[in-house]
């Protein structure tokens, strides 16, 4: 009889969201057992949510791609990865040649910023192409902090990030870490730490159109009429200049155009707003207080703050809000981290230059090298110079993940040529007619380039790969590299010369890639070298990660604007409080029926979560939130259905009614809509749902930004018979 095979032990991060949970994997030889948390994690102390379990739904899913796949006549084809690679490397040549540069366009998708093999290598895919016509999930979603970043601190991931361990106040406006396990915030563990908050003395503040996971642990919820984020903190910045209530001692040498800033953003008091809010003006006034004479404050607008018309205008004030009460840059306010990978030192990324070009049709901005993702339908649909013909995508899904994801279809319909990275035929992939799909998250290490950028609390840590990739199957770093390689073109001499380079790079590898970051950043051996200081091979030799303390003062070593100043004045953000009045304040405001906002699901993960049994298993989570008064008056009842419409669209949803949705409002979960012909997910047609990005309309951004309004949309409900 043949001895049982002993249990193994892995451990590394779980990399399905922006937490960076530490996990430990119980395994036989190819077989998972468990994946539980890990509690000897320093960051994340043993917590984990139960996506976690999706790294082995993914590794066993039998839908997953593990080798290039060609789009015929008669369905898909498994060919080798050298006709793969030369029919997509020709293909794009041909239409750039035909029709120049921006004829072909990129789209990278949210978990590109998940593996840094993609965030390593992507870039230089994206030189060599040369396309105007770039786009990412930047825009739908992050956008506005990106670029007030830039504008403000001199970069565009200098990020700040609220110190939640040390802080005594924390307002949390438009974002629900409870489920997202925080974003632009990485922080595990959220509700020990809310109510590590609340056990010190301090208190939490909500605000949201929606009671959501987050608010029910608060101390206080303050319901907001989606879209008018802006005038609120607006208020609170005249309620707090007007009763002098400011504190810029500490920052004051550091500020460039304060008094600029102080005059732009007076003049909207807590009585004038309070209307166009839904906020009382007590609330609005006791609020703004409280948060001034906190010993210590940070006030966090998330996604909510971003996807809706004063996207940009709304980081500006936050960050300005947080300066005024001197809360940036101090224990317990907003801080910069110092990641052992110095992302922002290392040159990983471009400061983030704004409109530089503009799209073709709409003269929109373009913000770090990329166009909106709201005119990728216009761009391709629209005939005459710079036309895209042609698209590449990398872990993208925008046919549910962008507004109008219905026109999107079309448009991609019409493609000449389209290639995908990706390991499944998804609602956006199946126009591809090329897919190249890369290995699993557990067939390849990884370091977490982006998130221990935005993490409350200085650390690092090495995932190495668990299980040996299949054969014949290609990292996404490779994939991009040969891409990369095959595109160049060049003299003889050049190609040569390039592919000493490529052999070079495949031997060091992204590994050595990143040993190099961690030996020359501010806690490495090359800096710190008496000291034995940070190198891959030592955190290899840490596997539940090493803790670097907490968030320490940045400023002004870490800011990278001109004169080493923040800069609090923009003429761009200042003529936007112009469109302010207009919006709220005009005679001929109308009110919309309803206004559609989404919401995020802890067992969900934008597009891409659902085909696994046990994240979609239960009753129906993709429902239509109905305040009971608005139900009343339209007759309906908790399980209806209902017709959902928008200017662009509409579609048909089951009801829920609650009294967590303000009244006026709807609510419709993000990521869902499974019902497209030729998609290849088993659960995830088990289990459709539908798209809310089929309601939302690609010309309806943030002017400034170009980031797309997701929230806030404009919809009228009508019942439907029952059958």
């Amino acid at each position: 009889m043949a001895e049982a095979t002993e249990s193994k032990k892995h451990y590394r991060t779980c990399n399905l969201c922006e937490a960076m949970c530490g996990i430990e994997i119980t395994y036989q030889e190819k077989t998972i057992e468990s994946i539980r948390g890990d509690d000897k994690d320093p960051f994340s102390r043993g917590h984990i949510c139960p996506k976690a379990t999706a790294l082995q739904d993914i590794y066993e899913d039998p839908n997953r791609l593990k080798h290039p796949v060609k789009r015929t006549a008669s369905g898909w084809e498994k060919i080798s990865w050298e006709q793969a690679f030369d029919e997509t490397a020709s293909r794009l040549k041909d239409i750039q040649k035909k029709h120049g540069k921006d004829a072909v366009s990129v789209y990278f998708g949210n978990p590109n910023v998940h593996n840094y093999g993609t965030a390593l290598f992507g870039p230089a895919l994206l030189r060599t192409l040369r396309t105007k016509n770039r786009f990412s999930a930047t825009s739908l979603d992050q956008l506005p902090h990106m670029l007030v970043s830039s504008m403000m601190f001199g970069h565009q991931l200098m990020l700040p990030i609220p110190d939640i361990d040390r802080t005594d106040f924390f307002v949390i406006m438009g974002g629900n870490p409870v489920v997202s396990n925080g974003s632009i915030m990485s922080s595990p563990d959220i509700k020990k730490r809310l109510k590590a908050i609340q056990k010190r003395g301090g208190k939490v503040v909500v605000i949201d159109p929606r009671r959501t996971e987050t608010a029910r642990l608060a101390d206080q919820h303050i319901f907001i009429k989606p879209g008018s984020d802006v005038l609120l903190v607006l208020a609170i910045l005249d309620t707090i200049i007007k009763e002098e209530l400011t504190n810029t001692t500490f920052l004051a040498p550091h500020l460039e155009g304060l008094e600029t800033f102080l005059d732009a953003v007076q003049g909207f008091s807590a009585e004038k707003v309070s209307e166009a809010t839904g906020v009382p003006t007590e609330t609005i006034l006791e609020l703004a207080r409280s948060f001034a004479k906190a010993d210590s404050a940070a006030w966090y607008g998330r996604m909510g703050t971003c996807v809706q018309h004063f996207g940009a205008l709304n980081q500006w004030l936050i960050y300005g809000l947080n300066i005024l009460t001197g809360n940036l840059d101090r224990p317990g306010g907003m801080m910069f981290t110092h990641p052992a990978v110095d992302v922002i030192g290392a040159g990983f990324a471009g400061r983030g230059s704004y409109n530089k070009w503009q799209s073709r049709i709409r003269s929109l901005p373009s913000f770090g090298g990329e166009l909106p993702a709201s005119v990728m339908v216009e761009e391709m649909t629209t005939p005459g110079e710079g036309q895209i013909r042609a698209m590449l995508t990398s872990a993208g899904n925008p046919v549910l993940s962008s507004p109008n994801g219905r026109e999107l279809e079309k448009a991609l319909e019409g493609l000449d040529f389209m290639v995908s990275i990706d390991f499944y035929i998804n609602e956006t992939t199946r126009f591809a007619d090329i897919i190249l799909p890369p290995t699993s998250a557990l067939e390849h290490e990884n370091y977490d380039l982006v998130f221990h950028l935005l993490a409350i609390r200085n650390t690092a840590k090495f995932s190495p790969a668990l299980f040996e990739p299949e054969e014949d199957t290609r990292h996404d770093w490779e994939i991009f590299m040969e891409l990369q390689s095959r595109l160049a073109g060049g003299s003889a001499f050049t190609k040569i010369a390039d592919n000493i380079k490529k052999a070079g790079i495949q031997w060091i590898g992204a590994e050595g890639m990143l040993d190099w970051a961690l030996r020359f950043g501010p806690y490495g051996a090359k800096m710190n070298p008496l000291s034995g200081g940070l190198s891959l091979k030592k955190l290899k030799k840490s596997p539940h990660g090493v803790d670097l303390g907490p968030l320490r003062t940045s400023v002004p070593e870490r800011l990278r604007t001109r004169s080493q100043k923040i800069q609090m004045a923009h003429d761009v953000l200042q003529k936007d409080l112009d469109r302010v009045h207009t919006t709220f304040f005009s005679e001929d405001k109308k009110d919309a029926p309803y206004l559609l906002i989404g919401r995020r699901q802890l067992r969900s993960n934008n597009s891409w979560m659902h085909n696994y049994k046990r994240l979609v298993k239960g009753k129906n989570r993709c429902t239509l939130l109905l305040h009971p008064e608005d139900a009343e008056r339209e007759n309906l009842t908790s399980g209806q259905w209902v017709t959902v419409k928008s200017r662009v669209g509409e579609l048909k949803a089951e009801v829920e009614v609650s009294d967590e949705i303000m009244k006026g409002v709807v609510s419709l979960p993000h990521g869902w809509g499974h019902d497209r012909e030729g998609i290849q997910l088993d659960v995830a047609k088990a289990h459709p749902g539908v798209s809310i990005n089929d309601l939302t309309d690609d010309q309806d951004i943030d002017p400034v930004s170009g980031n797309a309004v997701l929230n806030g949309v404009p919809v009228q409900l009508q019942a439907i018979p029952d059958a």
